[in-house]
């Protein structure tokens, strides 16, 4: 009776050891996927199904056990074809950053003479959540992501007439006045000019309506961070300018921040060395050090990169602990000061606008308007009023003159502010 029964037990046992075979391949692929897929190649649900399913077959039907595996086999095969495309498309991306920091950081030098560094920092990832009706003004009237912006209160509202109608006549489409007060929405909307309002803030439209001109003069920096996260360069403008030709067809678009000068011939516009006295020291008595005159705080272009973003921040900041600053000469100090102990300086690329093109009101009368030679030839893309305290006047002056053709316009005018 028990050698009858010896080939059904064996039979028995080899059915056991194959299901027990089969049940341990399971678990060792599960592992191995567990190890390799921490996030599941299955889901939870598709697996224990799975696993049920091989367990109740190979229980059941022994010999279905090689189609378990072959199904198993497919699913590895179908994974491992997906984990070297995988591995490729890493590999691809390694490759794009390592080039990336080759271009920053790791570039090969090339012959003398030949080299040079970058001049700009990377634009930001454009992000219109932060004002999205603004986003959509913006949207409209700029182009190529580029749009000139004037701030103003009613304060200045003769002289922002002059000025944007002076952007019509040039034929320049993209421009935007931010309005600090509803005075300046109404009559930006009578005269067809885009205008665009922030939402009520009460510190912020407090100086907006002031008669300071410094403390409006400042909002200009927390204005335009906006404009700059949202991806927009922008050319900021005050409201005593005067456009006689487009400007953007005269920018650079090398550097973080654009601007115009205050000085008014190639070395006070662009830099000279000045010599320092010191008698008491001997023989080293002469001192050399490097100078320019400042850059103008109401016309520059200003680029959207994180160096504009910081210099921005870091303007707004000096003028919001103390409103008695200057944001020209904070501007300033902010752009070019280096680093030094207890202090980092701003890493951003600059570049000076040619004073006879981007052209200020020093130049204009007391140099260019002296000069029939110059006078004749040039045509400035912009005037800025800025030496005077005249403005409106000379700003007619100007559009007289470049404009209308009156060729004894500028000759009434002394040359500085009375």
């Amino acid at each position: 009776m028990a050698r009858r029964e010896a080939p059904s037990m064996k039979s028995s046992s080899t059915s056991n050891s194959r299901i027990g075979i089969t049940i341990a391949i399971v678990i060792f692929l599960v592992c191995v996927f567990a190890a390799f897929f921490p996030n599941g190649v299955f889901d939870s649900d598709r697996l224990h199904l799975l696993f049920d399913n091989s367990y109740s077959k190979a229980e059941s039907a022994p010999s279905e056990s090689s189609e378990l595996f072959n199904m198993l086999k497919a699913e590895v095969m179908s994974t491992s074809e997906k984990n070297v495309e995988l591995n490729r498309q890493i590999k691809e991306l390694k490759l794009q950053l390592a080039e990336q920091r080759n271009d920053s950081s790791q570039q090969k030098a090339g012959p003398f003479g030949t080299v040079k560094g970058i001049r700009t920092n990377q634009t930001v990832v454009p992000d219109e959540s932060v004002n999205p009706r603004l986003a959509k003004i913006l949207e409209k009237v700029s182009v190529q992501r580029e749009v000139i912006v004037i701030v103003a209160n009613s304060n200045v509202k003769d002289t922002l007439e002059v000025s944007f109608n002076s952007i019509k006549t040039a034929g320049i489409p993209n421009y935007l006045v931010v309005a600090l007060d509803e005075e300046i929405v109404k009559f930006c909307q009578e005269n067809n000019v885009t205008v665009y309002k922030r939402d009520p803030d009460e510190g912020f439209d407090s100086i907006g309506r002031s008669n300071s001109g410094s403390a409006v003069s400042g909002l200009k920096f927390r204005i335009l961070r906006e404009f700059l996260q949202m991806g927009y360069s922008v050319l900021l403008s005050d409201v005593d300018i005067v456009y006689l030709q487009n400007p953007f067809d005269h920018l650079y678009r090398d550097s973080d921040v654009e601007s115009m000068t205050d000085g008014h011939d190639n070395r006070t516009a662009y830099g000279y060395v000045d010599v320092f006295d010191d008698p008491v020291m001997g023989r080293s008595r002469y001192i050399f050090s490097t100078r320019m005159w400042v850059f103008n705080s109401g016309f520059f272009y200003i680029r959207p990169t994180m160096a504009s973003l910081e210099l921005l921040d870091r303007v707004t900041g000096r003028l919001t602990r103390d409103p008695n600053l200057w944001d020209q000469i904070v501007f300033n100090e902010e752009l070019f000061f280096p680093s030094h102990p207890g202090y980092d300086g701003l890493h951003a690329a600059k570049r000076t606008m040619d004073f006879y093109v981007f052209m200020n009101s020093k130049v204009l009368f007391k140099i260019v308007r002296k000069d029939a030679d110059l006078l004749s030839k040039l045509k400035p893309v912009i005037v800025h009023l800025n030496y005077h305290g005249d403005k409106l006047t000379r700003m007619k002056a100007v559009v007289e003159y470049y404009v209308n053709g009156k060729q004894d316009a500028l000759q009434p005018f002394t040359d500085g502010s009375g």
